[in-house]
């Protein structure tokens, strides 16, 4: 039988209004149970994201969990960070202009969103949504069918996101994901699984 838990990341995408103590605290709860912070704080001016980049940075490097900035490529400059996330419109107005990053991300919903991604020179995808989730109340989620398709046309890590939990995950997994994301779980979490304590 294949383990498809030998390689896989779990991924924290922040919002830190879904947290009920800072976010940088919130992280620090988590950390035991996750591989990658992607920062994911869009509402914020460059300034304020700045700041708070620094925080988490400085937190994930303590940690040993790498840290991927989301949107704000002119502050992940300014920082000398070399890890972006991208939605496919910010990466596409930016083709060619991003070589100077280590690790590019972008966010797909669809076979052909995945693939201009790809010829945009993304390292990795995250494909959403794949379940259920409250966050896209009345969307239909796109089912696990969308990371066996985006599968089938690269190699490149696929991650999925939308309505993951304990009892589906791997079912992204075997569908071709490399790992899984969360939001709202890891920011509402107040107290780690027993194991983690």
């Amino acid at each position: 039988m294949i383990s498809y838990y030998s390689h896989f990341r779990k991924i924290a995408i922040t919002n830190r209004k879904l947290c009920d103590i800072s976010l940088t605290a919130q992280l620090e709860r988590i950390m035991p149970l996750i591989d990658i912070v992607i920062l994911r704080e869009k509402d914020m001016d460059a300034d304020e994201y700045s700041e708070l980049a620094k925080d988490v940075i400085a937190l994930c490097k303590r940690h040993d969990r790498q840290c991927i900035l989301h949107s704000f490529i002119d502050v992940a400059r300014s920082l000398h960070h070399k890890q972006i996330h991208l939605p496919l419109y910010i990466l596409s107005e930016n083709e060619g202009k991003l070589e100077d990053f280590d690790l590019i991300g972008a966010s797909v919903h669809s076979v052909a969103e995945a693939s201009e991604a790809i010829r945009l020179s993304a390292d990795y995808l995250i494909a959403s949504h794949i379940f259920e989730t409250d966050c896209k109340a009345g969307l239909p989620p796109k089912g696990p069918s969308l990371l066996k398709e985006i599968r089938s046309i690269t190699d490149i890590p696929i991650y999925a996101l939308g309505g993951i939990n304990d009892e589906n995950e791997h079912i992204a997994l075997e569908n071709g994901a490399d790992g899984v994301c969360r939001m709202s779980w890891y920011m509402n979490l107040n107290n780690l699984p027993g194991g983690y304590i």
